[in-house]
């Protein structure tokens, strides 16, 4: 629990609600029901409140866009190895815009697979960002990082994220590839923007099965 503003003796009759869509808003953004509450409070209450959403709220990495939250909509599909139908497959994902997270594991009997998931959207990054939208898993060294504007002679970007990803795997390295649209503009969702590939290759080994990539 953490003191965000206090209500004075004729608004106590608001705590309840107040607390409430805080509360809903760090749960599901729900803005409309914040909003709701905020103008019913004292303006200095508002405006401890905004400011401690504002300090405390950033997005989580990748989760959203001008359209809303990022929802998964097909998990944990697995490919025994980088071959045409994988590329096929990201390859009708990426034409159709869905965000797509895909990791390198190792079975029980040690045999290295691919494990993909796909979102209903790539996420922006302002341009001056790094082209990062899955976070830095926290315990393992970031070697390297290829994306699809480093393009590979004669390669596009799905071929080319693929050719990098396997290098990198066959070398006992844990790879992990995402999709992002990098922006023009230092301002997330305006302006142009180009859809990217990214490869981030880790100086850790190709994790097993049984831990979450």
């Amino acid at each position: 629990m953490e003191a965000v503003t206090t209500l004075g003796a004729v608004d106590l009759h608001l705590t309840e609600e107040f607390v409430g869509g805080l509360n809903g808003f760090l749960a599901d953004r729900d803005d409309a029901v914040l909003q709701a509450v905020l103008d019913r409070v004292p303006e200095p209450v508002a405006m401890a409140a905004r400011q401690y959403l504002k300090e405390n709220t950033a997005p989580e990495l990748g989760a959203f866009t001008e359209c809303g939250p990022v929802e998964v909509v097909r998990e944990a599909v697995y490919f025994s190895r980088i071959d045409d139908e994988l590329e096929e497959y990201l390859d009708g994902a990426y034409m159709i815009g869905l965000g797509i997270r895909m990791s390198n594991e190792r079975s029980s009997d040690g045999v290295i697979g691919w494990v993909l998931q796909l979102r209903s959207d790539e996420v922006s990054v302002p341009a001056s960002s790094e082209p990062r939208t899955w976070a830095l898993p926290a315990g393992a060294l970031l070697l390297r990082t290829w994306t699809s504007e480093q393009p590979l002679a004669g390669l596009g970007p799905v071929r080319g994220a693929l050719e990098v990803a396997e290098a990198a795997s066959a070398e006992g390295r844990w790879v992990r590839v995402h999709t992002l649209l990098h922006s023009n503009q230092d301002v997330d969702f305006e302006g142009n923007g180009t859809s990217e590939f990214v490869v981030d290759v880790f100086d850790a080994p190709i994790p097993s099965s049984e831990v979450e990539a």
